[in-house]
């Protein structure tokens, strides 16, 4: 087959199709640049006029960022500086009016009780329906809810109770205090880099509970103490676990040392309370009564006998926790189990024959025990997972940590 001519009509339109084409961009002449026209006036020859061209004046050497340097903490973020203590003042208004009730029941016997002694019946009401509501604005704060929705619920629910009365609905919001105060107890914590800083979030813990203990007094419920407590734990204990199956990054970010302690304190809470209540049904007398004799011999010689929920498992639970939380997020699985602690300190003024000074002990028999085996289990696993010697361990404590938003903050 022949080549194409010029002559052709294929020859023709291939000549016509590359002579359209645009030369190649290794054969394009390059345009001078700006700063390089002074050299191109140089290099000219004198004698010779060139063009005159604008004279474009050099950038502005822009200034040179200074290194950010990351330290491990979180911007500030949460709600406004005054509408947090706006609700910090509905609540402290609240434990005030508790406390003044509480007073005056004390004082209402002797005759020398004064403006103390008589307190209006409403009082213990108020507060009670003022710390719910502003535990409920701050629980759904810390947990990215919807405040306004979650207080103007707690205050209907509330004031409901109040004005309606009987037995239901008093006790209905009676438990919904403990649930709300007992699981913001937990939530209100932050991590503890040592373990002075993990005593000092179990007091704050403990500290909400108690005031929660009063709230749940003041409403005036009639329960069956039992009841009441299994009741209340069972729900802060769901709340809690749902709460923290979004803190935690869900089951599969437990691994297997998450999974061992998870499941390590679900064996503990279902062992003491499945044990109470077979020992309470099923047990034999002369064991049950031995138990019992054991327990009242133990009150008449200090003036309480601690919780054994609470010394176990929720103190513990709390103080390792937070100490795990600030190298790991699987802490927070660890601190869900808290609960077992805010919930029976929160549920202790409810039982009818309970006195303030007997729960006030018991509290803090229990508060010291669980710190001890809290100590110990801190130790336990700085020694098998951190860093070996007093230096390194100190050096660990002043390095970098996992950074969680402030105490008020959104988790």
């Amino acid at each position: 087959m022949s080549s194409p001519t010029a002559d052709s009509p294929r020859g023709s339109s291939r000549g016509k199709r590359a002579a359209e084409r645009p030369p190649s961009r290794l054969r394009r002449t390059r345009k001078p640049r700006p700063d390089t026209a002074s050299h191109a006036e140089a290099d000219e020859p004198r004698g010779v006029a060139s063009p005159a061209a604008p004279v474009v004046p050099a950038p502005a050497p822009e200034p040179t960022p200074e290194p950010t340097r990351d330290t491990g903490v979180l911007p500030p973020d949460g709600p406004r500086r005054s509408l947090l203590l706006l609700w910090f003042a509905v609540l402290g208004l609240g434990a005030a009016a508790l406390v003044w009730s509480a007073v005056g029941g004390l004082l209402a016997e002797s005759a020398s009780a004064g403006p103390l002694g008589s307190v209006p019946e409403w009082v213990d009401g108020a507060g009670a329906v003022a710390v719910v509501t502003a535990l409920s604005w701050l629980l759904a704060t810390r947990t990215a809810g919807r405040a306004l929705v979650s207080a103007g619920l707690a205050l209907v629910l509330g004031v409901a109770s109040l004005l309606v009365g009987g037995r239901v609905l008093p006790t209905g919001a009676a438990v919904m205090t403990c649930v709300v105060g007992s699981v913001y107890a937990v939530m209100v914590t932050v991590p503890a880099v040592t373990w002075w800083k993990a005593v000092r979030e179990v007091l704050v813990a403990v500290l909400v509970a108690v005031v929660t203990a009063f709230a749940a007094v003041g409403f005036e419920p009639t329960v069956a103490a039992d009841r009441f407590d299994l009741a209340a734990l069972f729900l802060a204990l769901g709340l809690v676990f749902t709460i923290v199956y979004r803190l935690g990054a869900g089951l599969h970010g437990l691994g297997r040392r998450g999974m061992i302690v998870v499941a390590s304190g679900l064996a503990v809470l279902v062992v003491t309370l499945l044990y109470a209540e077979l020992l309470r049904r099923y047990g034999t007398q002369t064991f049950v009564s031995s138990v019992l004799d054991f327990a009242d011999w133990v009150s008449a010689r200090i003036g309480a006998f601690p919780r054994p929920l609470v010394v176990l498992l929720g103190i513990p639970a709390l103080a390792w926790g937070t100490h795990l939380r600030a190298r790991r997020r699987q802490g927070w699985w660890l601190c869900a189990f808290g609960v077992a602690a805010t919930v029976p300190l929160a549920t202790g003024l409810v039982a009818p024959d309970s006195s303030y000074l007997e729960a006030g002990l018991r509290a803090a028999y229990s508060l010291v025990l669980g710190l001890l085996i809290g100590y110990v289990l801190i130790r336990i696993d700085l020694a098998l997972t951190g860093t070996k010697g007093s230096r390194g361990r100190r050096a660990e404590e002043a390095g970098p940590h996992r950074p969680e938003p402030r105490r008020f903050a959104e988790l």
